[in-house]
């Protein structure tokens, strides 16, 4: 039986970002209109984990992809936890680091005036491997750029943006943030406050068309699990 492709966000209570991760999902589910596609969330929105689970027969398979962008507590433990009640759930890798992710940070950013510093906003984890993906989005990101890209955490670790962007200025005329979340929502907000006037790039998902990049990343996240996939015994 085709697994099915249960997209997992983190959650969020902005209508903003619950309408941003909801058209992604749309989007995926009309690019592959044989294979049942679902959204739930790992925290804070319904349907959870479970509820989402039991909204798939138990005899079908399913490839869990979270639109997560680094690999930290949800994915390596929580999502792990809570489909243990079931044999054949197979977790995709998280969406980042991946380069369709800095295409679209760069198509953001190009929105905004011109920067001689750029500096890549990011949630924070207490994973520090989740840190680290995200480290390597903006070392990618500089590359692609040809510009000095430093990483400025919202929450968990150091540092933070605030000081990150004011570490930037003292170096540079024009500093611009680049929004490395899926959606709007709290940490977006977060981040234009402690951008402190420096603009602040839209974040991956907001009320346009989802990027054909991430859609092809969430597919491309399903098909090569879905593949390699061995049910749990």
């Amino acid at each position: 039986m085709t697994p099915a492709l249960l997209a997992i966000s983190h959650g969020t209570s902005s209508p903003a970002g619950q309408a941003a991760i909801a058209a992604l999902v749309a989007q995926v589910a009309e690019a592959l209109p044989d294979i049942t596609v679902r959204l739930g969330h790992v925290d804070v929105q319904q349907p959870d984990v479970a509820a989402s689970l039991a909204g798939i027969p138990d005899e079908q398979p399913v490839v869990i992809v979270p639109l997560l962008l680094s690999a930290g507590y949800h994915v390596r433990i929580d999502l792990i936890e809570q489909t243990a009640h079931r044999h054949n759930v197979t977790i995709a890798p998280a969406l980042g680091p991946d380069e369709r992710l800095v295409d679209v940070l760069i198509r953001r950013l190009k929105e905004k005036e011109e920067a001689d510093a750029v500096v890549l906003a990011v949630a924070g984890s207490s994973d520090e491997r989740a840190n680290d993906d995200c480290r390597t989005i903006g070392r990618m990101l500089g590359e692609r750029l040809g510009t000095d890209v430093t990483v400025g955490f919202l929450a968990a670790t150091e540092p933070r943006l605030g000081a990150a962007v004011a570490s930037a200025r003292s170096r540079a005329t024009r500093v611009v943030v680049a929004d490395y979340l899926m959606a709007p929502g709290y940490f977006h907000d977060l981040a234009v406050r402690l951008a402190d006037g420096s603009p602040v790039a839209r974040p991956l998902l907001d009320d346009d068309t989802p990027a054909r990049e991430l859609v092809d990343l969430v597919i491309d996240r399903y098909r090569s699990t879905a593949r390699t996939a061995a049910p749990k015994e």
